[in-house]
């Protein structure tokens, strides 16, 4: 039984071990212990090979893995230097596992790409994060990816290769072993950029030691199973995709079930076909398996346990996706400068802690503070969450006052997220501080607002954020996407809902419709866009 907090502070619980791995002596210790047993698998629309390869729907076990990626390791050594950053820009394809493996035994830095970016947004990350290769797909979603790669290298010195995935594991399959570099636990793995949330991204250079040991501290709180099937739909380009998932079923020596993209239709087919016992995806992920009309028609019971985190995960969410897929669910909540997760909820754990963020993982402290200061807040006040422990991000990349800025000089990270934590350590998000709206002198927090909003029966989602005023300095204003949208809830309705609710000064002043929230790859809204859409002029208003 854990004692009571007297302060919203939490110990580091040094039960379970930081593991002293890289990345790939990750990949060599599972293909030692199950070398037959499948590792990889792909997941992809009919058709829809990215990579020049004969069929979709491609398997590895662990020892065709190792030998790929070992492979991958002498035909980049041949290339690049111990320490080079080399990007990688493309969807979620079985080359993208091969080469994150390969850079790790050569000894690379991994700078994970957004296959979504457009032109500006890649010269900034590739000139930032000073990559001197990149590999890609030549296209995806209509995207001529090699063509905008092209167009940019003349402005982008550092870039000596450009690698296509097309016909790549053919070359490197007939590259002959070279000798490899010595990698060390906490030398550099990644470099991977922030989210993106409320502005331009910054890259946070994560280690081998932080990203493996939180993959195995996430798979062990979700109660994953041990050689189980893991299907996730979530971006390789993420550490949610990347680390949580490959990382974690490899310690696990289980399956990664790995979809091309996510869609609700393959990725229920895939959960029957593969038997898998885990699911792993962003709420909105969830909520479009649970809306699928054809939900109810497929054999799910293998699935025991749910993992979600990213955004918001609504209780009605949880409740609904454990009674559905008769699972259990687990919550994370992290960010990607803290590989990334630091708080998780067990399957085991009641409905009611499930509305929760969880308890600290083990191996990390963690502590609320008075937003702007130093001082630990006493349980159930509303603060500043900050971290401590092995997985903090080394920095952000060529960008040392931002690094400052963030990890104080004791170490801890400040996440810029508001939080409380209970007396038994259960931690709750309750917003952003850059989200924080000041309307005349009173602070007032987004998330409250929209999750009363959310419980409405019109609403599907709700989005709550500040608007300049001339005599308030700033208004609330509340972006709604409805449930129907031949069937809009009223700004009326709204207004008394909220009113029986929380105190008048919370209710929004501007209302807004729009089924268009803008989200990034893990599903976190970009409030910064809906302000600017606001400001243009291009969002309705709601009646």
């Amino acid at each position: 039984m854990t004692p009571a907090l007297k302060e919203s502070y939490w110990p580091a619980d040094t039960s379970r071990p930081v593991l002293e791995l890289t990345t790939g002596e990750v990949l060599r210790q599972a293909a030692a212990a199950v070398p037959d047993r499948m590792a990889l698998a792909e997941v992809a629309p009919s058709g829809a090979s990215l990579t020049g390869a004969d069929r979709t729907d491609r398997t590895w076990t662990y020892a065709q893995l190792l030998a790929d990626a070992e492979h991958a390791a002498s035909w980049l050594a041949g290339r690049f230097a111990p320490g080079e950053h080399i990007a990688v820009w493309a969807p979620n394809v079985p080359e993208w596992v091969v080469l994150q493996y390969g850079a790790a035994l050569a000894g690379l830095v991994l700078v994970t790409v957004n296959p979504a970016l457009r032109e500006a947004e890649l010269e900034h990350v590739l000139g930032q994060s000073r990559s001197v290769g990149l590999v890609l797909t030549d296209a995806f979603r209509g995207t001529d990816m090699a063509g905008q790669a092209e167009h940019l290298a003349p402005r982008l010195p550092l870039l000596r290769e450009r690698i296509s995935f097309t016909g790549w594991l053919d070359e490197i399959r007939r590259t002959p072993p070279a000798p490899l570099p010595t990698v060390e636990p906490g030398a550099a793995a990644q470099v991977q950029y922030t989210s993106g949330t409320t502005g331009v991204p910054k890259g946070a250079l994560l280690h081998h030691r932080g990203l493996v040991t939180n993959a195995a501290l996430v798979a062990d709180r979700a109660q994953v199973a041990e050689g189980g099937t893991w299907l996730t739909g979530l971006p390789l380009f993420h550490t949610a995709g990347c680390g949580l998932s490959v990382l974690g079923t490899a310690l696990r020596r289980g399956t990664l079930v790995q979809l091309q993209l996510f869609d609700p239709g393959l990725a229920l087919e895939a959960l029957q076909k593969w038997r898998a016992t885990s699911f792993a995806g962003v709420p909105r992920m969830h909520a479009a398996l649970l809306a699928h009309p054809g939900f109810d028609t497929y054999d799910l019971k293998s699935c025991d346990v749910l993992v979600s985190g990213g955004d918001l995960v609504p209780p009605e969410l949880i409740a609904a996706a454990e009674r559905r897929f008769g699972a259990r669910f687990s919550t994370v909540y992290g960010q990607t400068e803290l590989s990334p997760v630091i708080t998780q909820t067990s399957p085991d754990d009641s409905a009611q802690d499930k509305q929760h963020a969880g308890r600290p993982l083990p191996q990390v402290e963690v502590k609320i503070v008075e937003p702007g200061g130093t001082r630990i807040l006493p349980p159930g006040e509303q603060g500043e969450i900050c971290a401590r422990g092995h997985q903090v991000m080394l920095g952000y990349h060529d960008l040392p006052e931002a690094t400052a800025e963030t990890v104080d000089a004791d170490g801890w990270l400040h996440t810029g997220d508001l939080a409380t934590m209970d007396e038994r350590g259960y931690v709750t998000i309750t917003g952003r501080l850059k989200d924080l709206i000041i309307r005349g002198g009173e602070n007032i927090y987004p998330a409250e607002i929209e999750t009363a909003l959310a419980a409405h029966p019109l609403v599907r989602e709700a989005v709550v954020l500040g608007i300049p005023d001339p005599g308030w300095g700033e208004q609330v204003a509340a972006v709604i996407s409805p449930a129907d949208p031949d069937r809009p809830p009223t700004a009326a309705a709204l207004h008394d809902h909220l009113r029986a609710a929380l105190a008048p000064h919370k209710t929004p002043r501007h209302w807004y419709l729009s089924d268009d929230i803008p989200a990034n790859a893990m599903g976190k809204t970009q409030k910064f866009i809906l302000r600017r859409r606001i400001t243009e002029g291009t969002v309705p208003e709601l009646d």
